[in-house]
């Protein structure tokens, strides 16, 4: 089962054989009533628990829809502009289904129900519509009065506005409470106005931005209006929408946040590199799997249609909700999982179990295409996927008012600081800006210099951003400038306040400083004196202490023998003290308690008291007297220091008694047995006495110590109280000392300050003197910068607009947005701005655009505001760098950064993610007109961020943001057709170079060249004058720097001081510096401008040659190839010592230089319009060249108005008497021509009809009157076919004659020109072959054999051309690559392979051969020299390139005297022959391919038989010589009789025993020069025997009549009118009447009006004659072109009226009825004709006259044989009938024609009884002497005439003998008969009285249509 539309116009049709396999069953639209019914029931169920009020309302509803339906389908049809206007039964439902979504609590009376109806249906009918006028019919129109008519009582509440109905008035609550939001029951209800729903969304927005990444959306009134329809789409089940509007729009955002207010999830496929069909399909089954779930918006955009075939899959998701074959059986189970229990309770089978979850898929499924409607991409894809449009809801985004614009701005500017006053004027200027752009600049840029601009809501976001930015940044620069400025002008106001103090102090310091000083000499007087006194006791303290230290030396000697003494009673009071430390209180307890101690304890006890070591022992008190001491707790401590010196000699003479009674136990140790405490007070008592016994010998030394001592002490005590008088001297002096010193510094002090203060003051004096010029200039740019910072507001506007919108625009528009409209905008506004404002004050510096200037960057204003463009844009640029100097400066300012270069062709990936990464400068060059979309993230920097950092998702990886990265793109395309979603998402900056911008530079090289040492000083001139500049902004930053950063007084700050001073000096010399060197940059310039003239010719030169382009895409030259030919031109330019002369050299060299340069890469026929080209800018840049004269001769007079002054003579063309009424205005001295025109008919009418007018004198004097410009364009208006000479002769009279001879083609040259790194490109003519040429060069340099590969392009010859060119490039071989145009898909492999090529061998060649393609890559082209291989136009010129290919040698090669004269007959010959092709088809049948080889061959031919000839003594062979020469080598060529017939005649002209007569000279014409035959010489004679033919022939020496060139003139000056129109820019405009739709609709019913009703029939019941058959034939064919033609026109005034789309077959039908053509598809069923339409059909109804007579009177006596589709049928009619009669033999008869001297039917008496008469035929190359019956020569400037009637008489051939009768060919049309044998008819017999070579050569030929 198969379904498609009706079959109607615009509608693809279906082949009668496929329909014939189906039984078809046409499916009518419902009735009226059935529809009205179903919807009613359908209402009626729905609507059952509503209040009656309501449901009485719905009973009216499906009628007033089906009302409102049919009149959209009656008024609305679909147009080539409206292709979605399709509207069906769909639509129908979309509108009861939204009304059904109503809620019986809220819809609760008839008037919200008759609202709800109303939004449903402005929701499905009105928000598709795309003009406002379609608008205004539905809603104003249509639906008001339906409301009012079939709701009169709820009029006004259902039509009050807005309309406001969503279901989401709880949005917010439910996405924060619910977990499935989804679910959650809504009530669709009328929300009110636009300020209840904002917060609502704004909320919902909020919460969006927390969860996603943040939009900052500005809800105005139409973005609301879409998110609210988008919204309500996506909540009806199965809805699908379908959103319409250029990229920026908001289509996508505001989708999201749709999304997100449902409750629904977003998704969306993610491209990657390679992403394709496979891709797709698994992204469908993810979005299944999620689907089946919960609902899903699936958002798909054109940017995801990677390939057309994905939109296949898109209709069918439209269609039937799945895409077929998706799923695999086993892929089917997980979805099959998840709703089989829900399935189960519906009771669903296992076997519907699919069924129902693809409806259930459907059910959650909500598809939004987001399509952009920019060029005719969506209109075709909406043909060819009908569910585009019939399966969504359609919502067109119309680009954003003013309202909205005005909002957006008035969002996002509400945080920034503004003057109040300026808030409203700022908002109205951002959107006057974009709006101007957008309506005005973008049109009239597109229509002048047919240059596409899109300007999106992108750019008005990315304009009020990049103002916020701009402001943000130079009032943040304006307030550190303001405060340093500041801050060192207060320090500068301080330090001379400081001084006028310091001066005061200074003066009081100095008295001070007196007084001082005598105070601290008198203080030196009296230190003087005690220091006297001081000495002297001094030396007495001197000598004391030398005595002292005597006697304490025998002190000590004497003290040491004491003690040396003392030393042996050391060990016992050692033992003693160990004895003590044994004791302890125990051990002296023990001895307490003996009541009677033993003997030897008593003993020693009794020791001990005598020695008395407490003080107060009692020696005689026995046994308790020692117990008393023994309970003493200080006895061991008395013990211990006791003193030894003061014992008693009674006291130890009494102890040695009292031990002497024990003296036994007293020794050793045995005291120890007795007591351990009494040994030790033994130990203690024997070293006393022993100690004793010691000191007694020492005591006598010890009492001398001791008065030594005594003495010494006296003597120390004097010395010390001498001491005590020197230290208290001392001291005195000290203190004196120490006041001097206080005193001296003090003094020192008081003098330093005051040397200091002098210093200073003389310092500061001189800083603030010398900083006065800084002061007072601080304080005027302090002023400055207050003024300058309320002005930003304005300024940053500016620079923002031009950022934002400039980019795309040239030079001239830039200027005139920027500073004339968008200037004076916000000067009306009243917004404080600059009034000189200049965009590089604030985007940019001097030494910014100096640096740029270093890497390559012209210093001209264009390129510097590219600059500006490219590094300042906030979105990443987009280079249109047809020149490449952008690129080239991009790769040189960013080398050193880590630039990676890459194209859309590479494996770039990689690359760009570590440069995202790592923040590396990228640069994508040699982009087409599209982008990869993988780039999308990062053109549109969709970064997110995550803990704090900048993420980004490229492909499958997601990297690292790094804010350092930065991306540019350029393309070599000069006019890239971008979309606006390209131009939304970078920035287009168009760096197309200017004139003056080239001409600038060129200066530079001109300079460069002739003053080298002029261009060094400039540039360093330029270098230094920058680093100054840079060195005195460094100083000046230095200078306020450190005074603000300055602590305290400044005075206080030597070395501040001294830096400012070193800062202001150093400031001066630099001043100093800079003015002299702007002195001599003066100078420089004076010089340079000398150069000024040379350079701008250079750049005219350049644009005359680029502008080839416009006229074949093979003409593309790069400004770098260029610049190699301007170089070669300087140093081949003649030198001079005179300046003037010299410049006078290098303009001459430079021009011809350029004109052989380009004219050796373009076609013979393009050659004359570059030069007249070349010319008229030449002149225009002299200022010689007037705009209008010049229009004129382009376009002639265009105005449509008919002329009021009717033409006076015949003679004068039509449109040539239009053109003089437009002459007149153009000047004085033609202001009265039609006038004398008039007045002097004969004079102009003799000038007119004279064979060469541009060389005779004009009537009237306008000779003299008029410059050469107006004569020629005097010459335009009279005589057209003459313009190709006259343009000549302008070309002559202001360059020279060199300009219209082109240069022949040498291989030499081409050679030296070339390099190893440019390729040289043939392009190819027909037939044309370089190799042997090539080869032959190769042969002489050495390139032969394996040095040389020859490789012929084609299906799988890539592999081996690159293989060979890899091997050339390497070793230095040559390579030839034939036909590159069969393999134009390698062609950009061999792009690639070229651009790889780092250093080749200096040896190696690349040629390429080709056909004109437009598929060949410009890389190649650019950097190629181009080669035209064709032979040049003219006799002279021709002969000229075939001699130069001829040397010595080759005339040497033969020994026959004849060879060097006939070979140049031969050269003469094979000029003739190609020449001969520019007469068109009077010259040629055929345009053959005659070439070099045809030559060369022919002339080995001569070379051959003559010296056979030569060597056998024969006569020469002249007829083997012609057959070969004529019928083999150039003859082999010809497919056309009578074109051989022209061929030979030549031969038999030119070749034969005549050339050598001595009696008769041969010539081989006489018409304007004698072209006769050089018989000897060597090269160099018959070179220049060349040298002396005319430049320009008369038809004549090619045998035809003058009036020949006539076609050829005026069809060549037509090409050359329009290749000068296409080479313009500038040439838009209207020439105002009716619109191209109302022409053809008007010109489409003037046919429908002139084609026949009456339908031609011719029945005959008996067997029909042989001329009845053809007209039935005829009749049926005739009818078949009147259907055609009937259909056609019905057909394509429904498609203008939007009733059927518009095919491209009725677009070209009705671009043909415009241009006043036969439309193609009407020429297939017509005879064959070149006649215009109108004329056309004057022959279509006279053909419906012929068979109309014929059919109802029987055959004719006279037939039009111009009327018959198959003219040749009638002929074999005629011969049939007469055999039949007559019984000839049919094979064997034949025709054969005589002239008569009729002209009309009545003339006519009775029918001829064999044959017939037939009119309307027309001779061309001769006319017809009616009087003589013979063939005589044309008049002047008349082409073709009508013959007389021709009889055409069957008769048998044996029987024809014809004399004097010249066999002319009869065909169709003045086209004659093509390559195939087409068009030729028959061949008449025409009487002639001379020689038939005459009318062979003039082409003599019969027609039987005209062209007119």
């Amino acid at each position: 089962i198969s379904g498609m539309q009706p079959p109607i116009a615009g509608r693809n049709t279906i082949d009668p054989r496929v329909v014939s396999l189906y039984a078809c069953i046409g499916i009518t639209f419902p009735a009226g009533e059935s529809i009205e019914r179903i919807y009613a029931s359908i209402l009626k169920n729905s609507f059952l628990g509503f209040d009656a009020s309501v449901q009485e309302a719905t009973l009216k509803l499906p009628q007033a829809t089906m009302v409102l339906h049919q009149a959209v389908l009656e008024n609305m049809p679909p147009t080539p502009t409206k292709f979605h206007y399709i509207f069906s039964l769909r639509d129908l439902s979309r509108v009861f289904q939204g009304i059904c979504q109503a809620n019986p609590q809220l819809v609760n009376k008839a008037d919200v129900l008759v609202r709800l109806w109303r939004n449903e249906c402005m929701r499905v009918y009105e928000d598709r519509l795309n003009e406002d006028n379609d608008k205004t019919f539905l809603s104003e129109k249509q639906l008001t009065n339906l409301v009012k008519t079939q709701f009169p009582n709820s009029a006004n509440h259902a039509l009050t506005d807005p309309l406001v109905w969503g279901d989401f008035k709880d949005a917010q609550d439910i996405l924060v409470k619910s977990e499935t939001p989804y679910a959650d029951p809504r009530m669709y209800e009328d929300l009110g106005d636009w300020a209840r729903v904002r917060p609502i969304l704004d909320g919902v927005m909020e919460m969006y931005n927390g969860e996603y990444t943040p939009m900052n959306l500005v809800l105005f009134n139409d973005a609301l209006a879409h998110l609210l329809r988008i919204h309500r789409i996506i909540r009806l089940t199965r809805g699908m929408a379908l959103l319409i509007g250029i990229g920026g729009s908001g289509k996508q955002s505001l989708t999201k946040l749709a999304t997100y207010t449902a409750g629904y999830k977003l998704f969306e496929i993610v491209l990657s590199r390679g992403y394709g069909d496979e891709q797709l399909r698994e992204d469908l089954k993810s979005l299944y799997t999620q689907t089946i779930k919960q609902p899903i918006t699936f958002l798909f955009t054109d940017a995801h249609v990677v390939d057309e075939g994905f939109l296949e899959y898109i209709n069918n998701i439209l269609t039937v909700g799945m895409v077929p074959a998706l799923f695999g059986d086993d892929e089917k189970e997980p979805l099959l999982g998840v709703i089989r229990s829900k399935a189960r309770g519906e009771g669903v089978q296992e076997n519907a179990m699919w069924a129902f979850a693809c409806n259930q898929i459907r059910d959650h499924l909500h598809l939004i295409l987001a399509m952009s409607p920019a060029g005719g991409v969506l209109r075709t894809r909406c043909r060819n996927f009908p569910g585009m449009v019939a399966g969504c809801t359609i919502d067109w985004f119309f680009s954003w008012p003013k309202q909205a614009l005005y909002a957006v701005a008035e969002h996002m500017l509400s945080q920034v600081q503004l003057p109040d006053e300026n808030k409203v004027g700022i908002n109205d200027t951002m959107a006057f800006v974009h709006l101007t752009v957008t309506t005005k600049y973008s049109p009239e840029f597109e229509a002048k210099y047919k240059r596409r601009n899109f300007a999106t809501p992108k750019n008005f976001l990315d304009f009020i951003s990049n103002y916020m930015k701009q402001l943000d940044i130079n009032r943040k620069n304006l307030e550190m400038m303001s405060g340093r400025l500041g801050g060192g002008l207060d320090k500068l106001v301080q330090a001379a306040q400081q001084v006028t103090e310091m001066s005061k102090e200074l003066e009081a310091k100095k008295i001070i400083v007196d007084e001082n000083a005598q105070k601290v000499a008198a203080l030196i007087e009296d230190i003087n004196e005690k220091t006297i006194i001081a000495t002297k006791r001094e030396e007495e303290a001197k000598a004391a202490a030398e005595q002292i230290a005597k006697d304490s030396v025998v002190i000590e000697r004497e003290k040491a023998d004491a003690d040396e003494a003392l030393q042996a009673a050391m060990p016992a009071l050692e033992a003693a003290a160990r004895a003590l430390e044994d004791l302890d209180k125990a051990s002296i307890t023990e001895i307490k308690s003996f009541a009677q101690p033993p003997q030897s304890v008593m003993i020693v006890c009794m020791c001990i008291c005598i020695l008395k070591p407490l003080g107060k022992e009692d020696e005689n008190g026995g046994w308790a007297g020692a117990k008393a001491m023994l309970s003493d707790m200080q006895l061991l401590p008395s013990l211990q220091n006791y003193k030894k010196d003061e014992m008693k000699e009674k006291q130890v003479k009494k102890i040695k008694d009292l031990l002497a009674r024990d003296k036994e136990t007293f020794e050793g140790d045995k005291m120890k047995s007795v007591s351990k405490a009494g040994y030790g007070l033994l130990q203690w008592v024997l070293a006393m006495v022993r100690y004793n016994e010691v000191a007694k010998g020492v005591e006598p030394k010890r009492k001398l110590v001791a008065e030594l001592q005594n003495q010494k002490e006296q003597a120390e005590d004097n010395l010390k109280k001498i001491n005590t008088q020197l230290k208290e001297l001392g001291e005195s002096l000290a203190q004196l000392t120490e006041d001097e010193k206080e005193q001296s510094a003090t003094l020192m002090n008081l003098k330093e300050e005051a040397d200091t203060m002098t210093r200073r003051l003389n310092a500061a004096s001189q800083l603030i003197e010398g900083l006065g010029s800084e002061r007072a200039r601080w304080t005027d740019d302090l002023e400055r910068m207050g003024e300058v910072k309320i002005r930003l507001v304005g300024d940053c506007l500016l620079c923002a607009a031009f950022i934002s919108y400039a980019g795309p625009f040239n030079h001239e528009f830039r200027t005139e947005m920027m500073y004339e409209s968008w200037h004076k905008q916000i000067a009306n506004e009243s917004i404080d701005h600059t009034e000189d404002f200049n965009l590089q004050t604030l985007m940019t510096s001097d030494v910014e655009i100096a640096a740029w200037g270093g890497n390559g960057l012209p210093s001209d204003e264009l390129c510097v505001q590219n600059g500006i463009l490219v590094t300042k844009s906030s979105r990443w640029p987009l280079c249109v760098d047809p020149q490449m100097q952008i690129v080239q400066w991009i790769k040189k300012k960013e080398e050193k950064a880590g630039l990676t270069v890459k194209t859309f062709n590479d494996e770039y990936i990689k690359f760009l993610e570590l440069a995202v990464q790592y923040g590396k400068p990228f640069l994508f060059e040699n982009l087409d007109e599209e982008l990869d979309p993988m780039v999308d993230p990062v053109l549109e920097k969709r970064y997110v961020f995550v803990n704090g950092q900048k993420m980004i998702t490229l492909g499958d990886n997601t990297l690292e943001w790094n804010d350092t990265f930065m991306l540019m793109m350029t393309t070599k395309l000069s006019n890239p057709k971008y979309t606006p979603e390209v131009m939304g998402k970078a920035s287009i900056v168009n760096c197309v170079i200017t004139l003056e911008g080239l001409a600038a530079q060129l200066l530079n090289v001109v300079v460069g060249f002739e003053r080298p040492d002029l261009e060094e000083m400039r540039q360093k001139l330029v270098q230094q004058m920058s680093e100054n500049r840079q060195v005195i902004k460094s100083l000046e930053d230095t200078l306020l720097r450190e005074l603000a950063a300055s602590k305290g007084s400044i005075l206080d700050n030597d070395e501040l001081i001294q830096t400012l001073n070193n800062a202001k000096t150093k400031s001066i010399e630099i001043g100093e510096s800079l003015a002299v060197a702007a002195k001599t940059s003066e100078e420089i310039d004076k010089t340079r401008a000398l150069y000024q003239k040379v350079a701008k010719r250079g750049s005219i030169l350049y644009f005359s040659m680029s502008g080839l382009v416009a006229i074949s895409e093979m003409y593309e030259y790069s400004l770098g190839s260029y610049l190699g030919v301007f170089d070669t031109a300087l140093r081949e330019a003649k030198p001079d010592k005179i300046v003037d002369n010299r410049l006078k050299n290098l303009r001459e060299k430079m021009t011809q230089t350029m004109y052989d340069y380009t004219c050796m890469g373009i076609f013979e026929k393009h050659k004359l319009l570059f030069s007249f080209q070349m010319t008229t800018m030449i002149l225009d840049g002299d200022g010689d060249l007037n705009g209008r004269e010049f229009d004129f001769y382009m376009k002639g007079n265009p105005s449509l108005d008919k002329i009021k002054d009717p033409c006076p003579f015949s003679w004068v063309p039509e449109v040539g008497w239009k053109d003089l009424q437009m002459l007149k205005t153009l000047g004085d001295s033609l202001k009265n021509i039609t006038d004398d025109i008039k007045a002097k008919g004969d004079e102009w009418k003799e000038w007119y009809d004279s064979e060469a007018p541009e060389t005779m004198e004009m009537p009237g004097g306008y000779t003299q009157k008029l410059d050469v410009f107006k004569q020629v364009l005097l010459i335009r208006c009279l005589r057209p076919d003459r313009m190709i000479t006259a343009t000549k002769m302008l070309i002559s009279a202001k360059l020279g004659d060199y300009y219209v001879q082109p240069p022949s083609l040498v291989y030499d040259k081409i050679f030296e020109k070339s390099s190893e790194k440019m390729p040289i490109v043939f392009i190819l003519s027909p037939g044309a072959d370089p190799q042997s040429d090539v080869a032959k060069l190769g042969d002489v340099l050495g390139f032969t054999g394996t040095k040389f590969k020859f490789v012929s392009l084609g299906q799988g010859m890539g592999g081996v051309a690159q293989q060979s060119i890899e091997t050339g490039y390497q070793r230095g071989h040559w390579v030839m690559l034939q036909n590159c145009h069969l393999l134009a898909s390698w062609l950009k492999t061999l792009e690639k392979i070229l651009e790889m090529m780092n250093k080749p061998h200096k040896d190696f060649r690349l040629w390429l051969t080709t056909m004109p393609t437009t598929d060949f890559p410009m890389g190649i082209l650019q950097r190629s020299l181009k080669v035209v291989t064709e032979p040049p136009e003219g006799l002279k010129l021709n002969i000229k390139q075939t001699y130069a290919k001829v040397s010595d040698a080759d005339l040497d090669s033969c020994s026959s005297p004849s060879f060097r004269p006939l070979m140049y007959v031969l050269a003469f010959f094979h000029a003739i022959v190609q020449d001969r092709r520019k007469f068109g088809r009077i010259g040629w049948n055929v345009a053959y391919d005659f070439n070099e080889s045809d030559f060369k061959v022919s002339a080995r031919l001569l070379n051959l038989y003559l010296q056979k000839a030569y060597d056998k003594k024969e006569i020469l062979p002249w007829e083997t010589l012609r057959y070969l020469i004529g019928e083999a080598m150039y003859g082999g060529r010809v497919t056309d009789n009578y074109d051989r017939r022209i061929l030979n005649t030549y031969l038999e002209e030119y070749m034969g025993d005549f050339l050598f007569d001595e009696n008769v000279k041969f010539y081989f014409s006489q018409a304007g020069h004698d072209y006769d035959c050089q018989m000897e010489g060597n090269l160099a004679t018959y070179q220049q025997a060349i040298l002396t033919l005319p430049l320009n022939q008369s038809p004549s020496v090619f045998g035809l009549h003058p009036n020949a060139e006539i076609n050829y003139f005026m069809t060549s000056a037509k090409e050359v009118y329009s290749g000068l129109m296409a080479m313009q820019t500038g040439t838009g405009g209207d020439s105002g009447g009716m619109s191209r739709e109302e022409f053809i609709e008007k010109t489409s019913t003037d046919i429908q009006k002139k084609i026949p009703s009456d339908e031609l029939k011719f029945i005959k019941d008996t067997v029909p004659t042989p001329l009845e058959v053809v007209l039935m034939q005829e009749i049926e064919r005739y009818e078949a072109l009147v259907k055609r033609m009937v259909g056609n026109l019905a057909d394509l005034k429904r498609a203008l009226k939007g009733e059927i789309g518009m095919t491209q077959a009725l677009d070209d039908i009705g671009t043909a009825i415009f241009n006043g053509q036969l439309p193609a598809a009407w020429a297939k069923l017509s005879p064959q004709t070149e006649k215009p339409l109108g004329s056309w059909m004057d022959h279509y109804l006279k053909r419906y006259k012929q068979y109309w007579d014929w059919s109802t009177q029987g055959d004719p006596a006279v037939f039009w044989l111009s009327g018959f589709h198959i003219p040749e049928s009638l002929l074999s009619a005629l011969v049939q009938a007469s055999c039949r009669r007559r019984g000839w033999a049919l094979d064997k008869s034949t025709l054969y024609t005589k002239v008569t001297k009729y002209f009309e039917t009545s003339e006519v008496k009775t029918k001829l009884l064999d044959g017939t008469y037939v009119e309307g035929m027309y001779l061309e190359g001769a006319r017809w002497d009616l009087e003589a019956g013979c063939l005589a020569r044309q008049l002047p400037k008349q082409l073709i005439i009508l013959m007389p009637f021709i009889e055409i008489i069957p008769v048998e051939a044996n029987r024809l003998k014809l004399r004097d009768e010249l066999p002319t060919p009869v065909y169709v049309t003045q086209l004659r008969r093509n390559a195939m044998g087409v068009g030729l008819v028959f061949e008449a017999n025409l009487h002639t009285k001379e020689h038939p070579s005459i009318w062979v050569l003039q082409g003599v030929a019969m027609m039987l249509n005209d062209d007119s």
